[in-house]
């Protein structure tokens, strides 16, 4: 692989202006798509192989125009104090609303009049209205979204509290100004890393392109391929990540290559060709963990995994193609004059070891006490995590500074906080003898469980053969005690079944919230076990050994772990939360923990593959495995050092969200990736490493001989180039082998 990526290297560096020239027309391209394909809208959500989704299905097909997917929206009216919603006056004025609402837009399906429809608190204090829509929340008009909140405000002329809550007002994802912010505090850190604003250019101008031609391309695909508006950012955060990072790594190897006096042409190839084979190997990583999200069942995940893993593969092609074409254009001045007065100085004999040297010599000094150190240090930040309670958020979890948090407490307090997760209760009587009487024992039996506060009598379709139920919990809706109310139905259902043929199926926002939050967590072990496992396979081509792969996979583990307990501890059980604006604790969002498990998966295989490929390449090369660590260090630990911060730089800067589901993304992957990057791969592989010496990079004959020979390392093209290990090779570093010599 060495040898070809050397010579695509060298071509790409020679025709740079044709290189350069095909990327630009298609990233020209996939903006023409983009800007003439249609608005994309949410992607249709479905949970397949669970009960909510089964009774979703059933209502869409046995209530046809229904609109259960529509967007939903509850009008909360509280009287002043001293007056009641059915004073007459209040009662005109939310009549007059309601009927206002139903003329408001075309998009509106039905508008409830609460005092026809029982919707007015046993205290006459607190009224709603019920706004359903015919489509969802994602395809909602302005001019429907501004129609909502003007009769909020006209309500509130007249001295009533209004405030308004549901998905109705739930507005398209916007991005922007974190990215900004993140490529800002990634140029600022690359110009520090390179000393040079020509080298610091390079990862950003390619990476922004790669990202540009991703997202333009599902962007253009998105109403095509049901992607829905969130996969762009997905790929977005992805594609950005990981482009600068591929992209810094073959620059920094270029830049050394130039440093050792090879020549422009030369020292391009010879940096894809070693860099380029670790970027390829990374990039596999990455894409392993985003398709793996296949394994979860969820369309809308795997759909996102999919458009994500097709941005980082461009990545991985513009950093080996259009990286060296930039490099040719840029010269000379891709080394800065204090970078290469400090080239120089670094390769002079007497020169002052650097920092990842030091680290490295430190390491190998106290290997024991660093390993103890990082695992115990990680292992009680992870015992949080023992605790995890996963469910989706809702508008109980926003701010208090929003009309949906206050119209939910609203809610709470005038009808109970229950009553913001109604449970939808589908009775399928098709095959009962008796469907009204078996609709009337669903009702009683459900009456009866504890946590059950209200049951509305069955609501029939046309032809008689399904009904509708609607329970009212006792407690909010993300508690464990409704999810309890949940099981407690199904467990009644499955009696019922069997007494009359009746089939008893719980659905609603509630219902799908929690299967999905099971379905993710059945889900996580058999998706690390996949990636786990396919990665070992990847890592195992790459360095030639099964110790190291083996404890870079326990070691992504651990980090993983460490970050969930982190976010227990924030998020769940308030520990800091004011630090980080959490204003609400509860469980986890379902999706983070695999989200993260994917994002942090791929990121930590970039660090370990470039950092300990470049031990590999120097065991390889002849040094002995004290001082080929020291290499590794000496040539990787800057670079991957900045990448890390530019990584945790981005992510942090979700955390300032409002929306506590990104406030809690940013969070955890700006957490996972210190934890991974410094105390995993700059402290425990060392140390690791050290401990095991030469057994590190054992690999049994049989499977070396199995195994394909992917020359990451470099050794056929060092052959190829009629190159041989220099006198200095081969004997190690003194102090380095001292070092190792005393654990």
């Amino acid at each position: 692989m060495a040898t070809f990526l050397y010579k695509l290297g060298r071509l790409a560096f020679r025709r740079r202006r044709y290189v350069a020239l095909i990327w630009v027309a298609l990233l020209a391209l996939a903006g023409f798509g983009a800007a003439s394909a249609s608005t994309a809208t949410s992607s249709s959500f479905s949970i397949p192989g669970t009960e909510a989704q089964k009774a979703f299905d059933l209502l869409e097909q046995r209530f046809p125009g229904g609109s259960a997917d529509g967007a939903t929206a509850r009008v909360v009216f509280k009287a002043p104090d001293g007056q009641k919603m059915t004073d007459p006056a209040n009662k005109a004025e939310v009549k007059k609303i309601a009927g206002d609402l139903k003329s408001g837009s075309d998009q509106i399906a039905s508008v409830t009049d609460p005092y026809t429809g029982n919707a007015v608190s046993k205290d006459g204090s607190t009224a709603y209205v019920s706004v359903s829509y015919k489509v969802n929340s994602m395809e909602l008009t302005d001019g429907t979204r501004s129609a909502l909140e003007d009769a909020g405000h006209t309500a509130q002329k007249s001295g009533m509290t209004v405030e308004i809550g549901g998905d109705a007002l739930q507005a398209m994802p916007e991005t922007g100004a974190t990215e900004i912010i993140g490529v800002a505090i990634a140029a600022v850190v690359l110009v520090i890393t390179f000393g040079s604003l020509i080298a610091a250019g390079l990862p950003l101008l390619t990476a922004l392109i790669g990202v540009g031609i991703g997202v333009s391309t599902i962007t253009a695909l998105a109403n095509v391929l049901d992607l829905g508006s969130t996969t762009s950012t997905l790929a977005m955060m992805i594609g950005l990540a990981v482009g600068i990072d591929y992209a810094l790594f073959i620059v920094s190897r270029y830049r050394a290559e130039l440093a050792d006096g090879r020549e422009r042409e030369e020292a391009a190839g010879r940096a894809v060709g070693t860099a380029g084979s670790a970027v390829v190997f990374a990039g596999l990583t990455v894409v392993i963990a985003l398709v793996g999200l296949a394994v979860v069942n969820i369309p809308m995940l795997s759909k996102m995994g999919f458009a994500a893993a097709g941005t980082v593969a461009i990545a991985v092609l513009i950093a080996l193609t259009l990286v060296p074409a930039m490099m040719g254009f840029a010269g000379k001045r891709v080394m800065g004059r204090k970078a290469r007065k400090a080239a120089e100085a670094e390769n002079r004999p007497e020169a002052k070891p650097n920092m990842g040297t030091r680290w490295a010599r430190f390491v190998l000094r106290r290997p024991v006490w660093v390993l103890l150190v990082g695992v115990i240090g990680l292992g009680a930040i992870a015992v949080p995590a023992a605790s995890l309670e996963m469910g989706l958020p809702d508008d109980g979890s926003q701010p208090t500074s929003t009309t949906q948090r206050r119209a939910y407490d609203l809610l709470s307090d005038g009808f109970g906080p229950g009553f913001n997760g109604p449970l939808m209760v589908v009775v399928d009587t098709a095959n009962s003898s008796d469907g009204k009487t078996a609709a009337k024992q669903v009702s009683d039996e459900i009456s009866g469980i504890p946590g059950v506060v209200a049951v509305t009598p069955a609501q029939f379709n046309k032809a008689g053969d399904t009904a509708m139920i609607t329970v009212v919990p006792k407690d909010r809706p993300s508690s464990t005690e409704t999810e309890n109310v949940v099981h407690a139905i199904r467990d009644t259902g499955k009696d019922i079944r069997s007494d009359t043929g009746a089939e008893v199926l719980v659905t609603g926002s509630t219902a799908m919230n929690i299967d999905f939050s099971q379905k993710m967590n059945d889900a996580l072990l058999p998706y690390l076990a996949l990636v786990v496992g396919l990665a070992f396979l990847l890592l195992m081509l790459v360095f030639r050994s099964v110790l190291v792969p083996l404890k870079a996979a326990l070691g992504f583990l651990l980090s993983v772990v460490a970050a969930l307990g982190a976010v227990v501890a924030v998020f769940q059980w308030g520990w800091l939360g004011s630090l980080f604006g959490v204003e609400q604790t509860g469980p986890i969002m379902s999706m983070m923990p695999i989200f993260m498990v994917g994002v942090v998966f791929g990121l930590a295989m970039d660090y370990e593959v470039f950092l300990v490929t470049r031990m590999r390449e120097a065991y390889v090369h002849g040094e002995k495995p004290g001082q080929a660590i020291v290499t590794g260090f000496k040539h990787g630990a800057r670079v991957v050092t900045a990448a890390a911060v530019i990584m945790m730089a981005v992510f942090a800067g979700f955390i300032g969200s409002s929306e506590q589901m990104i406030k809690m993304i940013g969070f955890s992957l700006a957490i996972a990736v210190f934890f991974d990057a410094f105390v995993v791969r700059m402290a425990i592989v060392p140390a690791v490493l050290a401990l095991l010496g030469k057994r590190a990079w054992w690999l049994p004959r049989w499977l070396d001989r199995l195994l394909p020979n992917v020359d990451v390392e470099g050794e056929g093209l060092r052959k190829e180039l009629g190159e041989t290990p220099s006198d200095g090779e081969g004997r190690g570093d003194a102090q380095g082998e001292r070092e190792l010599a005393r654990v």
